[in-house]
């Protein structure tokens, strides 16, 4: 959508709601836009959207742990990133 800024100022709550509610909108000046208001993006997700995703994973498989320790002898001891 696009609007007159004197419009998205008269109407900023409104706005706020429609961007919030996903729309993103264009603020012109003179013709011009100036802005544009977008959602912010999403930068993490909640406990139970984690253990959704973990769900919707597919299984490893009976080898895969053995998989797993070929790839460690090959490349070597990795380092922990979590220690110092």
């Amino acid at each position: 959508m696009r609007m007159s800024s004197t419009e998205a100022a008269r109407s900023f709550s409104d706005v706020l709601s429609r961007v919030a509610s996903g729309e993103t909108i264009e603020i012109d000046r003179h013709g011009n836009v100036v802005a544009i208001m977008v959602p912010p993006r999403k930068r993490s997700i909640d406990a139970g959207e984690l253990i959704d995703l973990m769900r919707s994973l597919p299984s490893s498989g009976p080898g895969f742990a053995d998989d797993v320790e070929g790839l460690s002898s090959i490349l070597g001891q990795a380092r922990d990133p979590w220690e110092s």
